[in-house]
């Protein structure tokens, strides 16, 4: 049977133990590219998956007897006496514990570096355990020297050797080590205190360890009253332990932090060399730890220091420019909005994520709220998802401008939160036409019909908006041709329940409405747009055709329906020079293609038959092809 790889184990602990333990799963576990995952893949008898849950509790469990023997080793070795005392005891059952921890790693599967798949294989689990370097330290760790010696000589023995052959269990903290590896990437526990705690304990053992070390120094030096604690305690040998371990801490935590009161200090040469070593290993151990301080505070305030330097950046522009104070707060209001909703926006989140899991979020997101729109009730459900994938979530602070009037028609909004203000101009003066709130649109009849923006939006609070561009929608039209044509229905229905004071601004709507007859033609399907002038609403090829008691549009695959390329010109009933009358503001109208059909549309609009078309400046038209958009015509 083939070997099998860590995916198919990955796949098994998912099956059994649920997301539980992904976090635990080692970032080693790349399954070689192409590699077929078999859910039935099964280890050999008697072999132990390293990822298996109990087997990470097992090594938990021997971390925090690791941390014991870092703590007595060098206790041991300092305290002759402590050695043959209950500490005695308590290390042969942690030394059983290991001893159990070596017989089990010959039936625990190894992951094979070249080929990426674990080797279940026990000769070669025992192979490459035995030829390592783990297998004699793991030994040399475990074994009982004292224990040994007494039963070879009969009694026990506490000499400096003895001790210092138990510092080899200091070789078990590569598992400490790889326990806050593991940690730092697990998600479940905040990475600044684990890394906050891993520091504490690098710390502790140094100073645990060389104040042991210090007073190892003294205890084993000839004349007991020139070393650094004979010369405070004279019979240090025989007083307290936990006394002699205090002041060996106290010295060691002293010098450490380079306070140096100078009560206990280096006497002999040898005490003098292990204080110099000591403090030249103080200066890497400070960097070490003020280096790793220094970016876990940067890391918490990184995002304020940006937000800091984008205002900054900010005010410094807007001096240098000259910006008025209300457009300088507008971009200070938008930096710090960004900041603060930073974490809520999806984009960073999403952007290495497959399309599946990005599409499944979105729905989540976006489905509810897009359904609701007036656009697109009763749409297919495939629409709306192949809609939402593209969305995106923006914050706006309020009195923001979200879309400026005459401005190119790119995007549409959705509001999911919060609420707008409509706002168009007349004589200088802003006025409100109307308020939206969820789930309400705007900038969609720029886009529908491919027209400048013929309003603001303005935010009256804060507000989150869903953004849709005109291109994707277009596509999608293009591939649900049905779904096209509910949306121009309901966008149909949605301009007849415009507001007076909104169509006013929009003239063209207005004619398209009325004049053209489309209310007619939607609701009995009997006519044509056409009114003798097929271009003054150019379909492209969009004709409406009659499906029994229903009226469609015919591919409805472009999202700019109507064609704006028609020039609109103002007609009016009067000479240029004559005195307008209050209210006489002139027709809207399409040019079209001679001026004689010009002049019957005029005749239609303005109530009376004309002869001649001037312009503002008495110039006479004789040809419709030198009229522009907006041009002002008299009907004489």
């Amino acid at each position: 049977m083939a070997p099998p790889s860590p995916e198919q184990h990955l796949q098994r602990q998912r099956q059994n133990l649920g997301n539980r333990n992904q976090s635990w799963l080692s970032s080693s576990m790349l399954p070689a590219f192409g590699k077929v995952v078999s859910e039935d893949a099964e280890l050999k008898k008697f072999v132990v998956d390293p990822y298996d849950r109990r087997y990470r509790v097992w090594l938990t469990f021997l971390v925090v007897l690791v941390a014991y023997s870092s703590w007595s080793s060098p206790f041991e070795l300092a305290f002759r006496q402590m050695s043959t005392s209950a500490l005695m005891y308590i290390d042969l059952v942690v030394d059983a514990f290991f001893l159990i921890d070596i017989i089990l790693t010959f039936f625990v599967a190894y992951l094979d570096k070249q080929t990426y798949l674990l080797v279940d294989d026990h000769k070669k689990i025992a192979v490459r355990y035995i030829t390592h370097l783990w297998f004699p330290m793991d030994v040399a760790s475990t074994l009982p020297f004292q224990i040994i010696y007494r039963i070879f000589k009969g009694k026990m023995q506490h000499g400096l050797v003895f001790g210092i052959l138990n510092l080899l269990r200091l070789w078990r903290l590569w598992r400490v080590s790889e326990l806050f590896s593991r940690l730092e990437k697990d998600t479940r526990f905040s990475y600044f205190w684990t890394r906050l705690c891993k520091l504490l304990c690098v710390t502790v053992f140094a100073v645990h360890t060389t104040g042991c070390l210090y007073f190892c120094l003294a205890t084993y030096y000839n004349n007991a009253e020139q070393t650094w604690i004979g010369s405070a305690v004279p019979d240090f040998k025989s007083a307290n332990v936990w006394l002699a371990y205090t002041y060996s801490m106290y010295w060691a935590i002293v010098t450490l932090s380079t306070t140096g009161y100078g009560d206990l200090h280096a006497v002999n040469t040898g005490e003098k060399v292990f204080s110099i070593l000591y403090m030249l290993f103080n200066i890497g151990l400070t960097a070490y730890i003020i280096g790793n301080m220094t970016t876990l505070v940067v890391h918490i305030s990184v995002q304020t220091y940006a937000m800091r330097d984008a205002i900054d950046n900010i005010l410094h522009y807007a001096r240098k420019k000259r910006l008025p104070e209300g457009l300088k707060e507008q971009m200070i209001a938008h930096v710090t909005l960004k900041s603060r909703t930073a974490e809520l926006q999806q984009e960073g989140v999403l952007e290495y994520l497959p399309k599946a899991i990005r599409a499944g979020i979105a729905q989540h997101l976006f489905c509810s709220i897009v359904e609701k729109s007036y656009l697109f009730k009763g749409v297919t459900e495939d629409f709306i998802v192949q809609l939402v994938i593209e969305m995106k979530a923006e914050y706006y602070p309020p009195k923001v401008e979200i879309v400026i009037n005459n401005e190119i028609p790119t995007d549409f909004y959705i509001i999911a939160s919060g609420s707008v203000e409509v706002l168009t101009k007349r004589n200088g003066t802003e006025q409100v036409l109307s308020s939206l709130e969820s789930p309400s649109m705007f900038g969609e009849i720029g886009v529908i019909f491919n027209i400048p923006q013929p309003f603001t939006v303005r935010t009256k609070r804060l507000t989150q908006v869903i953004r849709a561009t005109h291109n994707h929608l277009k596509q999608l039209a293009q591939l649900h041709g049905e779904d096209g044509n509910i949306i121009f229905s309901n966008f149909h229905e949605h301009l007849r329940s415009l507001r007076e004071t909104e169509l006013d601004e929009m003239q063209f709507i207005r004619e398209l409405l009325y004049e053209s007859n489309i209310e007619d033609i939607v609701t009995t399907g009997e006519q044509q747009i056409h009114e003798g002038q097929p271009q003054t609403v150019n379909m492209k090829e969009k004709s409406l055709s009659q499906n029994g008691d229903e009226t469609s549009f015919r591919n409805f695959t472009e999202i700019d329906t109507l064609d704006v390329s028609p020039i609109r010109v103002i007609l009016h009933g009067h000479h240029p020079e004559a005195i307008r009358k209050e209210g006489d503001g002139g027709k809207l109208a399409h040019v079209p293609d001679s001026v004689e059909e010009l002049l019957l549309l005029a005749e239609k609009k303005l109530g009376k038959k004309g002869h001649k078309i001037v312009m503002i400046d008495g110039s006479q038209v004789e040809d419709t092809g030198v009229l522009r958009d907006n041009d002002h015509l008299y009907i004489i």
